[in-house]
């Protein structure tokens, strides 16, 4: 019984969970890995006049228009370069599709209870409220990010639907 009352408290602990890992500069992400569709590779997509510099802009997926961000510009990181392993993470968050620019996608984790802790009170370009928490994998520190309440911050400029 103990066993089982374990099993679920660590399931239900915040931060447990698997996670799509990516870099941003020496930065490591994680992200619910329930939220992303796919993974593509990076293709220039359609600027949108006056929108903020980190909307790269929209592009078409499969008839569906995915407004684009550029998350190295959206987190003030030193240089948004496009090379080989820059990607787009398609996230798919209720009902509604966006794509994510980052540096490269590493891998899926799972992560324990053990291996999860609160976020430090810090101030940074992020949010507090969009960091769910943090998490150590054999020495790798992830800020592992609520994605739906980043992608739906006012400062994100995504028009609710």
């Amino acid at each position: 019984m103990n066993a089982v009352l374990k099993t679920m408290n660590e399931a239900t602990a915040p931060g447990v969970g698997e996670y799509l890992t990516f870099r941003l500069g020496e930065e490591e992400y994680g992200l619910d890995i329930l939220a992303v569709q796919e993974i593509r590779g990076y293709e220039a997509p359609t600027r949108v006049a006056n929108a903020p510099a980190f909307l790269k802009g929209v592009s078409n997926l499969r008839g569906t228009i995915v407004p684009i961000i550029d998350m190295r510009l959206r987190f003030n990181c030193a240089s948004a370069e496009y090379n080989h392993l820059t990607v787009v993470i398609i996230l798919n968050l209720r009902e509604r599709v966006v794509g994510i620019v980052v540096d490269s996608v590493s891998d899926v984790i799972e992560l324990t209870a053990e291996q999860v802790q609160p976020a430090p009170d810090v101030e940074s370009t992020i949010d507090a409220r969009c960091i769910r928490c943090l998490g150590s994998v054999g020495g790798r520190m992830l800020i592992l990010l609520d994605i739906e309440k980043l992608m739906a911050s006012p400062d994100m400029g995504l028009a609710n639907t």
